[in-house]
């Protein structure tokens, strides 16, 4: 089965929507076998929340979508799964459960976006 673009299920539409909601995104792992039910393993916030995304394709059901979310039991608790299609669920669960949006990578200057271009924050 083919992903479509431009859906929650592919890697660089999650990595893109989660980069322009202010979050620093890492694609880690894409290329599972065809046997394993994992698609690709993203990790957000690496130094600071360090939540790992995978996603999972038919793990329960036939053409079933299903994202596991894992910061090691910190924040979210261990083997949490979330079934949605709207990135708005995820983004929203990751503010709720201590991942900042803020684009601040540990042992760099804090950067937000703005229309004009990039303003830095010291």
């Amino acid at each position: 089965m083919k992903l479509s673009k431009n859906k929650i299920k592919t890697a660089s539409y999650t990595i893109k929507r989660l980069k322009d909601n202010g979050f620093i995104v890492f694609k880690l792992f894409a290329f599972y076998s065809k046997t394993d039910p994992r698609r690709w393993t993203i990790i957000v916030n690496p130094g600071e929340a360090s939540v790992l995304i995978t996603c999972y394709q038919n793990r329960d059901a036939i053409d079933d979508f299903i994202f596991e979310l894992n910061d090691g039991g910190r924040y979210i608790p261990r083997n949490f799964y979330l079934k949605t299609d709207s990135i708005e669920v995820v983004i929203e669960y990751l503010l709720k459960n201590g991942a900042s949006n803020s684009e601040y990578y540990p042992g760099k200057s804090k950067f937000i976006k703005s229309n004009t271009g990039i303003i830095l924050v010291v």
